[in-house]
């Protein structure tokens, strides 16, 4: 396994539209090696996800996995989950206002409107269907990482720009009132 470079804002690899994966492609040694390498530089990174066009790898691959993350405290424990070729399908048109940062966009923070719950359908690492229902917070994690594999990051979908913070800022003025609505977010939505 290694440590992946993450690309940040500006490089292009962040704007390309990933391409999917054959099983017989997924089923390689490079491609499991880089699974691999894809939840190893997320976990270095305290990264809640991490999808492949970030490690300049456009494919439909991701890596999502919350495990009492330092970088978000207020997010629900969620297990390591690769996904293959996903596709996210909202379950309800209720949606969120979440805080969101990313591991491409060091340093800056803002407020992004997720549906509240979604179906996520894919492969895992192993070529094997998945069907996810998501809801809350752990939804806006799915939905940040899959747009990541379309070309999209966090900061397209900001709907009011007054809300970017840099991460000192967010913590000094902003987290405090978001912890609170994060929580009631899990309460609703126990994720």
């Amino acid at each position: 396994m290694a440590l992946r470079k993450i690309a940040t804002l500006g490089h292009p690899v962040l704007r390309q539209i990933a391409r999917a994966l054959t099983r017989e492609e997924l089923a390689t040694p490079a491609m499991q090696a880089f699974v691999d390498d894809l939840v190893e530089t997320m976990r270095d990174a305290n990264g809640a996800g991490l999808a492949a066009n970030q490690v300049h790898e456009p494919v439909r691959v991701c890596a999502i996995e919350i495990k009492n993350n330092p970088r978000y405290p207020y997010k629900p424990n969620y297990p390591l989950t690769v996904l293959v070729n996903p596709v996210v399908t909202p379950t309800s048109d209720e949606s969120i206002l979440v805080y969101e940062g990313c591991l491409s966009v060091p340093n800056l923070r803002a407020e992004v409107r997720r549906f509240a719950s979604v179906r996520v359908t894919g492969w895992d690492r192993h070529g094997n269907d998945v069907t996810l229902e998501v809801k809350g917070i752990t939804a806006g994690t799915f939905q940040h990482e899959l747009d990541h594999l379309d070309g999209k990051v966090f900061v397209d979908r900001v709907e009011d720009a007054r809300t970017f913070t840099t991460w000192a800022d967010f913590e000094r003025f902003h987290m405090a009132a978001f912890v609170e609505r994060a929580r009631a977010i899990v309460a609703k939505y126990g994720s």
